[in-house]
């Protein structure tokens, strides 16, 4: 029994499936990815399927429409939304990560994002990839998109300098409870 309705709930009819890169239901690469190796084909696809274990272990749920985050890529409904990745083409131990949300004002973009910085940056989530770094940013279609992308720089700066995700302790939870519920949270991340 259903006791929260969720009015966009949806059938398995509405997603393509993990193993399938459909790029009319995926959003443009955004600047943020210009003039890198964009991910497309079996290779977005074998990162997302990573990426969506990793949000799972690490509860990145999008919680307008209940479910793992990852699972937007395929979400017939939103195909301007999603997650878009290339290699970078300075460094191909970092993978560049560009977050496009349903609408400009969607309010789950920062949190959504740092969580995904820290649910593909951390040690202790498997499985793992091949990367050192996995830079996270907001597609600047997004109204606060310069004030959250300046704030993923600043904890992309800290764990390059000590390598540790900022924000979350050994365990991988907020080092502080408040800031999940200051940045409006549902994750322990």
């Amino acid at each position: 029994m259903t006791i929260v309705p969720r009015p966009w709930s949806s059938d398995d009819d509405d997603f393509d499936d993990y193993d399938a890169f459909v790029p009319e239901h995926v959003p443009d690469p955004g600047p943020f990815l210009a003039g890198h190796a964009v991910l497309t084909g079996r290779d977005h696809a074998a990162f997302h399927r990573l990426t969506r274990d990793r949000f799972e272990e690490r509860t990145v749920y999008d919680v307008t429409f209940g479910y793992n985050l990852a699972r937007l890529n395929l979400d017939t409904r939103h195909p301007d939304a999603g997650y878009r990745y290339a290699v970078d083409a300075d460094d191909p131990t970092v993978l560049r990560a560009e977050f496009t949300p349903t609408t400009e004002f969607c309010p789950q973009s920062d949190t959504l994002a740092t969580a995904s910085f820290r649910a593909w940056n951390a040690d202790d989530v498997a499985p793992p990839h091949e990367f050192d770094l996995v830079r996270v940013r907001v597609s600047p279609m997004h109204d606060a998109s310069g004030r959250i992308n300046d704030r993923l720089a600043e904890m992309e700066a800290t764990y390059r300098e000590g390598g540790d995700v900022p924000g979350a302790d050994a365990g991988g939870t907020l080092a502080d409870p408040d800031a999940s519920a200051r940045d409006g949270a549902t994750s322990p991340f």
